[in-house]
């Protein structure tokens, strides 16, 4: 099995919809650390697992510089984009998404 995994940093805003009081439903940014890990049986005709531009611009050119409210349809919370990444990219099994120093989420597709 080949693994790869990237990490990247993401400056984007974002304010949530919770069901108690709390400061995070307000509009407020984070400057994310996402890390991405992909695996195969086999390396494509390039000999990669996949290209770590393509896993790139998956996740930095939907992300960076964006309000997520406006382009995820979903609530972004740090463990729902850690799904998302992880169902948007066909190799990848498990993502972290760092929201501060404390504060990570992370999905594994079992």
């Amino acid at each position: 099995m080949y693994y790869i995994k990237k990490t990247m940093e993401v400056a984007a805003s974002h304010s949530l919809a919770l069901s108690y009081p709390s400061k995070c439903t307000s509009l407020h940014g984070h400057n994310w650390l996402i890390t991405v890990y992909c695996k195969s049986a086999t390396l494509n005709a390039d000999g990669m697992v996949c290209d770590f531009s393509h896993i790139k611009q998956e996740i930095i050119g939907k992300l960076d510089h964006r309000n997520l409210n406006e382009v995820l349809p979903f609530n972004p919370t740090a463990e729902n984009m850690a799904k998302w990444i992880v169902d948007s990219i066909p190799q990848c099994y498990r993502a972290d998404v760092q929201e501060s120093a404390n504060n990570v989420a992370t999905y594994i597709d079992e």
